[in-house]
């Protein structure tokens, strides 16, 4: 019963969400032959302001426009 955890900043759509969960469920199924009926997937939100990069929260680089820093 494999548990993958998956931890991104907010904003992802409920399709994107839903696009993650069967492409990480269908990955376990064809490198580990796990049974897809026993594969969980949780995905963790977590606010820009709570995610730290480079000494800087994720929110600050991203106004800054540093580079190698997605928008959303």
């Amino acid at each position: 019963m494999p548990i993958v955890n998956v931890k991104i900043t907010t904003g992802a759509t409920p399709e994107q969400k839903a696009q993650l969960i069967e492409g990480i469920t269908d990955l376990l199924v064809t490198v580990l032959d796990k049974n897809p009926a026993s594969t969980h997937v949780v995905i963790e939100e977590i606010a820009p302001e709570n995610w730290g990069l480079r000494g800087k929260t994720l929110a600050e680089l991203r106004a800054a426009g540093a580079p190698g820093i997605s928008k959303k």
